[in-house]
């Protein structure tokens, strides 16, 4: 008799992530000049990012499980955000599961969360900030998350709320981070299977209130946005806003490419961008092309928001005489003698 369902899906989903990675790892080895020894490289470490969560707790396991089949070394690191009294309890019973998994090695990294974008955001920008330093700390090939088909679907009415474009729309992607270092073997599973798969296997799960904190915006759409919907417009909304996620993401991904080669053909001589040129350009590139110029001159990309570019682009589309826009990290763009200056001010 084989193993539960929700476990199979789980596993089958984490296998396959493994699989690619040990690939990428076999590429990259080979391409390397080998000692005169001839010893073979270290198996690639894997880690998994866990807060004790059903979601986070079922990929843990099925980590566990599948590496020493590949031949792949399993570490789990967990984040203590200082949030909740007890929290650091809590993430030493969360180093100790994993370690009961069979995972080496566990860490646990406490942070302070700061306030810049609102709690959810900190918290975040805290959190991947110590999963990369863990990291690179073990020389880790990858970091596994536990986001499911439903923290997608949220993601992307999150990113329609804010009217931030195509982008914002395209949610989550299964690889980012620098070097492809994340990794979310979930995306296209639900959050009961991981909770199932956590109840099949008597693992004990860690349910964080803040997940049911009205005053988080991501727990309201949770608990109230998205039943409202499915309840307004019948079941599957989950799925078609996962399917809207992976749509986006394509066309996205295609225009940022066009962008990536008009930007060299709207400079000038001396690397300026030229308005007349960046005029001709579709506006859905021409917006992008502004963007990257942004953030080449040192706007941080988070903070970097539609409307932020939409103003740059009037400077294009809609030149009155009007006066420079100031964009995040102090990065000033003006419009001078027909051309476009976006620079530190």
């Amino acid at each position: 008799m084989g193993p539960h369902p929700a476990v199979a899906a789980i596993r089958l989903a984490v296998r396959r992530v493994l699989h690619d990675l040990l690939t990428e790892h076999h590429s990259a080895t080979a391409a390397l000049p080998h000692a005169p020894s001839h010893e073979p490289p270290p198996p690639p470490l894997v880690l998994v990012a866990c807060s004790g969560g059903a979601d986070s707790m079922a990929l843990a396991s099925a980590l566990a499980f599948e590496s020493p089949k590949l031949g792949i070394r399993a570490g789990g690191v967990t984040v203590d955000h200082g949030l909740q009294p007890g929290s650091d309890l809590r993430a030493a019973e969360v180093v100790q599961r994993l370690r009961e998994l069979g995972l080496d090695p566990v860490d646990s990294v406490a942070v302070t969360v700061g306030r810049t974008g609102g709690p959810e955001a900190a918290a975040r920008d805290a959190r991947y900030a110590a999963l990369d330093t863990a990291a690179e700390r073990h020389g880790a090939t990858a970091v596994l998350l536990g986001h499911t088909r439903d923290d997608q679907a949220e993601t992307v009415l999150l990113g329609l709320a804010r009217g931030s474009g195509i982008r914002s729309l395209s949610g989550m992607a299964a690889v980012s981070g620098a070097g492809g270092r994340y990794r979310r073997p979930f995306l296209e599973l639900d959050r009961q299977t991981a909770r199932k798969a956590c109840m099949v296997q008597s693992l004990p799960v860690w349910d964080d209130p803040h997940n049911a904190d009205p005053a988080y915006t991501r727990s309201r759409l949770r608990h109230e946005g998205l039943p409202a919907l499915e309840k307004a417009l019948g079941k599957g909304v989950v799925e078609a806003l996962a399917r809207t996620a992976q749509l986006s993401r394509d066309d996205a991904d295609a225009l940022d490419a066009w962008a990536g080669r008009a930007e060299a053909t709207v400079r000038d001589a001396t690397g300026v961008l030229e308005c007349a040129k960046l005029y001709a350009l579709p506006p859905a590139v021409r917006r992008r092309v502004l963007r990257r110029a942004a953030i080449a001159a040192g706007s941080p990309a988070g903070s970097l928001f539609a409307r932020h570019i939409e103003e740059v682009d009037r400077l294009i589309t809609g030149w009155r005489g009007q006066g420079a826009i100031n964009l995040p990290g102090k990065v000033v763009a003006k419009r001078q003698g027909g051309r476009l200056v976006i620079r530190q001010g």
